[in-house]
């Protein structure tokens, strides 16, 4: 079980204050990791450090604009002041946003791609020399049922979420050298603030539950081990790979479900 102890590592989380990206600091924390909750709402960023902090593991909440390369330089460096090192990086960060193609505007493609795709590659490029420096590192990217589906009424955000399994190959290939280890997490309909509304209507998430062979919608919680798997050293060998964490529901058979 030592493959799985993450004393001394250092998780840098973006959009870490909420939604999955708290399950998984919760998660890390668990398994000894002190956190960096890197993310825009200061509010919301202290709350989940004091629950850090009660599960006895050291944090500190930084502001960070994942569409903002100086914004992600200023988040990564008071992290390294803080702790002196990262050790694991999560790019949760993520918007959407709702429209038929046809009337899709540019503001509204560049503003989802920005933060979901080139925001994933910005943050890892900030804090690449970090975990260069520490001579081992793990990068989780989290990506979407959506990367393999696509949306039709979401159609950036599709998008945006395919082009971070392509990404995360291209990251694992390139920093494998560097005993960085890059992969990621496809979570399904996960019961956050952002489907709270919608899984509030009785027929719609009964017809969720039905197309999950699993029979439920997912907690944030259901993120935390396999994140731990990814920034344990029990995934040493394990890079460029991608995990659905979707009670089964990108394999469902569609005549049953």
């Amino acid at each position: 079980m030592n493959l799985f102890d993450l004393s001394g590592e250092v998780a840098f989380i973006t959009g870490g204050n909420g939604g999955i990206g708290r399950g998984i600091a919760l998660g890390l924390a668990s398994a000894g990791a002190d956190i960096a909750i890197a993310a825009r709402d200061s509010s919301k960023s202290q709350s989940v450090r004091a629950e850090v902090e009660a599960l006895g593991r050291r944090a500190v909440a930084v502001d960070c604009d994942v569409t903002s390369r100086t914004s992600i330089d200023g988040a990564v460096k008071a992290a390294l002041d803080a702790f002196g090192k990262i050790s694991v990086v999560v790019n949760n960060a993520g918007i959407g946003r709702s429209s038929p193609p046809e009337t899709l505007s540019e503001d509204d493609w560049d503003a989802v791609v920005d933060t979901n795709l080139k925001g994933t590659l910005l943050v890892s490029q900030a804090c690449f020399g970090a975990l260069v420096a520490n001579g081992r590192g793990k990068i989780i990217n989290i990506g979407s049922e959506y990367s393999l589906f696509g949306s039709a009424i979401g159609l950036p955000y599709g998008a945006s979420k395919g082009g971070v399994i392509t990404l995360t190959y291209g990251l694992a290939d390139a920093w494998a050298v560097h005993n960085i280890q890059v992969n990621a997490l496809l979570p399904g309909v996960i019961e956050t603030d952002i489907w709270r509304g919608s899984l509030a209507v009785p027929d719609f998430r009964a017809r969720l539950e039905r197309r999950t062979p699993a029979a439920r919608i997912g907690l944030p919680e259901d993120m935390a081990g396999p994140a731990v798997f990814l920034a344990s050293r029990a995934s040493d060998f394990v890079t460029g790979q991608w995990f659905a964490v979707d009670g089964g529901v990108n394999i469902a058979d569609p005549v049953i479900h």
